[in-house]
């Protein structure tokens, strides 16, 4: 069939019956055009044409293909019944017919097409297969043997065409060969192997399958048309690591010899590219070694090597101290030497002579031996001793972008012992000068922070609302000065409204020692050295160059949620208040993000958990996901050393603490209400389907804000001051009927809005009904806060009207029995601080909590959002209000439409 251009592009011209299809050949001389039943043996034998073109190649093994289909039965006719089509067609026969269209995809032929094209050729096949020809059909012979059926013709010429018993469908890999005379040069050799398809032990060189055929008695077991199979399989390994051509272009692909830089591609490049595609790559026992990173953190020699019983602060954890950090690579378990990462970062081949040992490396391990020899020669192995810590606990460290396995030192590893161990060691005795019996949990509260602060680390106390935060930090300010470890004052930062209550527990907890304020108009830090200052976050912001200029020994941040923001003015102007140590203390660690947990601990001890965007990619974004729940506990490990929370419904933790009881109060909307709020969501609605991305969030809050208004109160939405407030809004009436039991009962009451405007509708109706009232706003002056809180104490007044964010932190109000929420904020964390004003150690009665949601409006919506998210462990809560400005239209819509009872 030498007159047939083989070496061009072949082209199937389909016909209709199938068995009129032709095939047209085209070569550089001539075109030939040939009717199928002349094409099938040119197809079938150019398969054994190494360069045959690759749209030849892909028909040859549709021709092959077919003629086994139509051995095996796999025929039915057409619905006019004109002509033999290949079907139906098993699973295998269809994975046969996808995996050779891919495999013989090319650029200008994609694996969609070139299936359409082998389905056509299918059919042309059996439909001429299954056709007798004319003459045949009329002769008739004496004596000859009766005439034999289609099938078993085809089954015999399938049979000629390959050996039944024999392997037709393989797969290859690559086998790497480095005789010392290659390895001398820095070369190796590529040897392709066969492997059966459903056999992988079943395995033979490449070179055998070219070269011999085992139906001929060699005995290898691969059919001749197996070599078809392998030569898809290697065509489409060259695709996806193109050295490999190399071996297509030759007439039997039986080795490639790789030069360096070959074989350092292999290295990068081809073995991932193999893999990806299911080509294994073999290497000789020992060649192929893996190094594995190691890392070790140790106190510098410019640093004590025992810290010993001195404190911390000012031997290994002092504000000078170092650590040596040196990365190097292992051989198993046993570290390469010096000499020998030397001759690793120096090698200029990837093949390298190593403990008397051959081995091949990849470039890439050459190059991070080089840039570790390179930091230690520039002397940039020194580690502060903050990033020594987190390596300590987390037991990796970053280098070059991926963790690496890190072990510590000796010392390190004592002292991260002793960190870790701080909340469970056995407490120390209460300090000299602390008039106060401390509770068991309390006295730990005060080893921790002594252990933590007395190594130079930061802290945050961060236990429930009530649990005496307070008095913990003054029994540490005093047992530092018990202990000689303070120098200096302690500053308090905390909110206006607290001022007032640090002063007082200060001096009936620790009579004698000076406390002052540095607040207000007449502030004065002269001739402060010792005792504690107390201020207020908005006079730190504005005055930190005051503060800043004395040698605090502690500064604590109460209430530590203000800093939470690290980007705020107060959270940066802290930052420039310098003190021996820091402590955090908060009720609420993580309001909203876990990156506000960041904010709080990287003001405590500054570099911990590493930058801001380097803890949201490593541990914020995963956790928040909720893709990986392993990865939570992980951080819980590494944050729990220095965040110590402990909760009222812990074991042991204030048995005595009465009972809490929560309700939530479900009332429907006024008609008013229904028309105002109905209103408000259509035309807000129909400017946020329009609004470009920036105006669209100030239009959602908006609409939010405006709904839960029109769920308080009409006159509330509508900015009503002197409205009329009585049969507009059901929680009004609902307000009324329950405090008409609690007051009649001897009850008193905390009750909570978010809006101070909802505030003033409350105090004027509370006022006409004759019912005394105390009202405490973020814009109550701070001697005045103190004064109602005091006069509430005392019994002034039965209810306590309070703005949630004013009232809602460090006031101890266990005078009152009741909370009531008239409206829900956001996130569970905030309410719970609030209703924590009453339920405190301190409080003698059962505690109710009475939460007002109007029923199929936004409100229930969120509060079934609230009851899931208060489930959540602290470190996955959402992100609140700013979250739900990114539904989609239709989530927003959704979440907004107002669902009537029976709706």
């Amino acid at each position: 069939m030498s007159f047939v251009p083989l070496q061009g592009p072949a082209t199937l011209h389909l016909a209709d019956p199938p068995r009129d299809s032709e095939i047209e050949f085209t070569g550089p001389q001539r075109s030939l055009r040939m009717p199928m039943r002349g094409a099938i043996p040119v197809l079938t034998r150019a398969m054994r044409t190494a360069d045959a073109h690759a749209s030849v190649s892909l028909l040859g093994a549709g021709t092959l293909l077919a003629m086994k289909l139509v051995a095996a039965g796999r025929l039915h006719r057409d619905a006019g019944d004109t002509a033999w089509l290949v079907g139906p067609l098993g699973p295998e026969d269809e994975d046969r017919v996808r995996t050779l269209a891919e495999a013989r995809a090319k650029p200008e032929l994609d694996a969609g097409r070139a299936e359409e094209i082998l389905r056509g050729l299918l059919d042309a096949v059996a439909d001429t297969m299954t056709r007798q020809p004319a003459a045949a059909s009329q002769r008739t012979w004496v004596g000859a043997a009766p005439q034999r059926t289609a099938t078993e013709r085809l089954a015999d010429r399938a049979a000629e065409a390959d050996a039944t018993d024999l392997v037709t469908e393989v797969f290859v890999s690559l086998r790497i060969e480095a005789p010392e005379e290659l390895l001398l040069g820095g070369q190796v050799s590529v040897v392709p192997q066969v492997h059966e398809l459903d056999a992988a032990t079943h395995v033979v060189d490449a070179s055998e399958l070219w070269l011999t055929a085992s139906d001929q008695g060699h005995g290898h077991g691969f059919a001749r048309t197996a070599k078809v199979s392998a030569g898809v399989a290697l065509r489409r390994a060259a695709g996806a690591w193109p050295v490999l051509d190399r071996l297509l272009r030759r007439q039997v692909p039986d080795r490639l010899v790789l030069d360096s830089d070959e074989l350092a591609d292999l290295l990068e490049q081809g073995l991932g590219a193999l893999a990806a595609i299911g080509v294994d790559v073999y290497w000789p026992r020992g060649l192929r070694q893996e190094f594995v990173p190691q890392a070790r953190v140790e106190v510098s020699s410019t640093a004590p090597r025992d810290a010993g019983e001195e404190p911390l602060m000012t031997g290994l954890f002092g504000p000078d101290a170092l650590f040596s950090f040196d990365w190097r690579l292992a051989l198993g378990p046993d570290p390469l030497t010096d000499q020998e990462m030397a001759a690793l970062a120096e090698a200029t081949s990837p093949v390298i002579k190593l403990r008397d040992n051959w081995m091949v490396i990849d470039p890439a391990t050459a190059r991070r031996a080089r840039t570790a020899i390179g930091r230690e020669r520039r002397g940039s192995n020194r580690i502060k001793p903050v990033d020594a810590l987190r390596a300590a606990l987390t037991g990796t460290v970053e280098v070059d972008g991926a963790p690496v396995e890190v072990h510590a030192g000796a010392t390190l590893e004592r002292f991260r012992d002793r960190i870790v161990d701080a909340s469970t060691v056995s407490p120390m005795p209460p300090p000299p000068g602390l008039a106060a019996t401390l509770r068991e949990y309390q006295l730990r509260g005060v080893t921790w922070l002594a252990e933590l602060t007395g190594a130079g680390l930061g802290a945050c106390l961060a236990d429930d609302m009530g649990l005496g935060k307070t008095v913990t930090l003054i029994g540490l300010h005093l047992h530092r000065r018990d202990r000689a470890l303070a120098t200096g004052p302690t500053l308090v930062v905390c909110p206006a409204s607290l001022l007032g209550n640090w002063e007082q527990e200060i001096r009936r907890f620790a009579p004698g020692v000076p406390v002052r304020r540095f607040h207000g108009a007449r502030r004065d830090l002269a001739g402060v050295s010792d005792g504690f200052v107390l201020t207020t976050y908005q006079t730190m912001r504005a005055d930190h160059a005051s503060l800043g200029a004395v040698s605090w020994d502690l500064v604590v941040a109460d209430e530590a949620q203000h800093i939470k923001n690290p980007n705020s003015s107060t959270a940066r102007n802290l930052r420039l208040v310098d003190s021996r140590c820091r402590v955090a203390l908060t009720g609420t660690p993580v309001e909203n993000n876990l990156t506000e947990l960041w904010a709080i601990l990287d003001w405590a001890t500054p570099g911990l958990l590493g930058s801001r965007n380097a803890f949201r990619k490593a541990w914020a974004a995963p956790i928040e996901s909720g893709v990986d729940p392993a990865l939570a506990r992980r951080f819980a490990q590494l944050v729990e050393p220095f965040l110590l929370r402990r909760r009222k419904s812990d074991p042991g933790i204030a048995p005595e603490l009465p009972a809490k009881t929560e309700t939530d109060q479900v009332v429907g909307l006024t008609q008013e209400q229904v028309v105002l709020y109905e209103s408000l969501v259509r035309t807000s609605m129909e400017r946020i389907e329009s609004a470009d991305e920036d105006a669209r969030r100030g239009l959602v809050l908006a609409l939010l804000t405006g709904l839960k208004q029109i769920c308080n109160h009409p006159a509330h939405y509508l900015r009503q001051e002197n409205g009329r407030i009585k049969g507009r809004s059901a929680k009004i009436d609902l307000l009324d009927e329950l405090l008409g039991t609690i007051l009649a009962e001897g009850g008193t009451v905390l009750l909570f809005t978010q809006y101070v405007a909802m505030a003033r509708l409350l105090e004027r109706h509370l006022a006409d009904a004759g019912i005394p009232t105390l009202f405490l706003h973020g814009g109550t002056p701070v001697p005045a806060r103190e004064r109602m809180v005091a006069d509430f104490q005392d019994g002034g007044a039965p209810v306590f009207l309070l703005s949630l964010k004013a009232g809602g932190t460090g006031l101890n109000l266990t005078r009152a029995d009741h909370v009531i929420h008239v409206d829900r904020w956001w996130n569970p964390a905030v309410e719970d601080q609030a209703t924590d004003r009453a339920h405190r150690i301190g409080q003698t009665r059962a505690v109710q909590v009475h939460r007002f949601v109007t029923e199929g409006t936004i409100e229930q919506k969120i509060g079934d959002l609230l009851t899931r998210k208060r489930g959540l462990a602290d470190a996955v809560l959402g992100a609140g209000e700013t979250a739900l400005t990114e539904l989609s239209n239709a989530e927003l819509r959704d979440l907004v439409t107002l669902r009537t009872p029976h709706g």
